[in-house]
């Protein structure tokens, strides 16, 4: 294996052991700057049946097994060194240390979150697919989390109006949740994009859509919220978007609930009442993101190795 594989495999070993978090992994490979040698100290010293050299091997075996395992079925695996991996995730707190993917990764500096409740009023969905196709028509990949409801109409009308739509699940590659949405998540897949951060396999948990969320915020340049109350996946995302330093466009309709009216008081929130208006700042908020080559400075280079 080349160097740079190696290092993959080592990172996939890393995440593979039990009760060691993701966001310490990634710290310890860039303190270190050499995923082999976290996993040399974590693996080989912990496994006392095998001299050191041995246990790694074992685990580097076993990781790189995986990883063929998943290219053969066509799922792309992005570690987050690799110069495919989203650069506007490497700014959030909780950069997923890989990615999964079916269709397309390409960079997205004009993508925009649409989000909001399950349980849509056919107002909601109208919004959702009339914001989207707009946005479409202005060049913007659509990004959502294919829920039903809000995610589900943002979607559709993006792939209606022929435009890119990205697809973050809170489930692993493989799966499709909720069920009903299995030939449109089919459909991105071919057409655009379907990305996770969770294993291939990995099931559905009431953690892993806010961990989805925080994934959907970072990848965006901006989420608008088309309907959603208080206790929702939707504004845990708009808080979570400017946690990130991400912008925030909230449906003039959403002022009817407190917590709508509060977040519409801090900076980088917007409120919009029309497409036209939705279009203006949105088109605001992109123009204002820098554009720059990916920013590998404070990586490793991995592909030196």
């Amino acid at each position: 294996m080349s160097g740079h594989v190696d290092q993959r495999a080592a990172l996939v070993a890393l995440l593979r052991e039990h009760g060691t978090g993701w966001s310490d992994i990634v710290h310890d490979v860039l303190e270190h700057g050499d995923a082999m040698t976290v996993l040399a100290a974590r693996v080989g010293a912990a496994d006392t049946l095998l001299p050191d050299g041995e246990a790694v091997e074992r685990a580097l075996a076993a990781a790189s097994d995986l990883i063929a395992g998943w290219e053969a079925c066509g799922i792309g695996v992005h570690s987050f060194f690799d110069t495919t991996y989203p650069e506007q995730l490497r700014s959030v707190h909780q950069m997923p240390p890989l990615l999964f993917t079916r269709g397309a990764l390409k960079p997205d500096p004009r993508a925009v979150a649409i989000v909001g409740t399950r349980q849509a009023s056919e107002e909601g969905k109208r919004a959702a697919a009339n914001a989207a196709a707009a946005l479409t028509a202005s060049g913007v990949t659509v990004v959502s989390g294919l829920a039903k409801g809000i995610d589900t109409a943002a979607h559709q009308a993006t792939l209606r109006c022929g435009g890119r739509t990205v697809a973050v699940i809170g489930t692993g590659i493989d799966r499709f949740y909720p069920a009903e949405n299995e030939a449109l998540q089919r459909r991105i897949a071919a057409e655009g994009l379907v990305l996770s951060q969770f294993w291939p396999g990995f099931a559905p948990t009431r953690f892993s859509f806010p961990m989805r969320n925080a994934v959907m915020s970072g990848y965006a340049a901006a989420t608008v919220v088309i309907e959603a109350a208080y206790r929702s996946g939707a504004r845990m995302q708009a808080r979570l978007a400017l946690e990130h330093g991400r912008a925030v466009v909230l449906r003039r309709e959403l002022l009817a609930h407190d917590w709508a009216r509060s977040y519409a008081q801090r900076p980088g929130v917007y409120v919009v009442g029309s497409i036209s208006e939705l279009l203006t700042v949105v088109d605001e908020i992109i123009n204002s993101v820098p554009v720059s080559p990916a920013s590998l400075e404070e990586l490793p280079d991995f592909a030196a190795v």
